[in-house]
């Protein structure tokens, strides 16, 4: 709380908390509240919409268009500055560079205020692991779709088209990254494969297929070599979805 007969050294202004003899309104007016990078670089998949930061991959699936999520930790606030917000937009674009003003909402020392900042921000293009796995059809896991055993056999283009209306019932209610692991698929007489670059993610598909449409699922793996002295599999599961009704 401030005390009666204290005044800010710069404006003269009695009746603020006071930091040094300063009160909060000067002490902005003199500190950098918010510094931008000299040019930030955001990495992005052009397959996926994925961004790079720091050593791993993240928001796949995300528009390629740059946003406040993109933006925003580029800025580096002050010790004592919470940033409530940033609205941006931008201003000028020049191949892969991207010019922006932004108008943040700031908080320091129990006041908030706006503070424009601008912002230049380089694109880089750049393929994420797993669509490089993709384009290169790597795969750790099959997924047979297939009919039920023993039952009466349909014809192939019959039997594939109803097995697909189960599969995309089944997605609706699969997690995005188990979405994203599945790299394409293979028609065949008895149903569908599906390559997935992710052992668990194929797993959990076919667990849930078990959970939610009724499957019977038979697992197993094939041993295809050794990596750093680790053996290698690539496992199948055997999902057979019943017949509807």
């Amino acid at each position: 709380m401030p005390t009666n007969g204290e005044f800010c050294v710069l404006c003269g202004r009695t009746g603020r908390v006071l930091t040094d003899g300063v009160c909060a309104e000067c002490a902005a007016e003199h500190t950098t509240l918010l510094t931008p990078p000299g040019r930030g670089i955001v990495t992005v998949c052009p397959t996926c919409g994925a961004r790079r930061i720091g050593s791993h991959w993240d928001r796949a699936g995300a528009s390629r268009l740059l946003t406040a999520e993109d933006l925003t930790p580029l800025l580096v606030p002050h010790p004592e500055v919470a940033v409530r917000s940033v609205r941006w937009e931008e201003t000028q674009r020049s191949g892969l560079l991207h010019q922006f003003r932004g108008t943040a909402r700031l908080r320091f020392r129990g006041f908030e205020r706006d503070q424009e900042v601008a912002l230049t921000v380089k694109v880089e293009h750049r393929t994420c692991p797993a669509c490089s796995r993709k384009s290169g059809h790597y795969y750790t896991a099959i997924l047979q779709l297939r009919g039920p055993e023993g039952g009466r056999r349909s014809k192939a283009t019959a039997l594939r088209a109803r097995l697909e209306r189960q599969w995309e019932e089944l997605m609706t209610e699969s997690r995005a990254d188990w979405r994203e692991a599945i790299s394409w698929r293979e028609a065949l007489p008895e149903g569908w494969d599906y390559y997935a670059v992710d052992t668990l993610a194929a797993r959990s598909i076919a667990r849930l297929a078990k959970q939610r449409l009724g499957a019977s699922v038979k697992e197993s793996a094939t041993l295809v070599g050794r990596k750093d002295g680790t053996d290698v599999y690539r496992v199948t599961f055997c999902v057979r979805l019943p017949a509807t009704t």
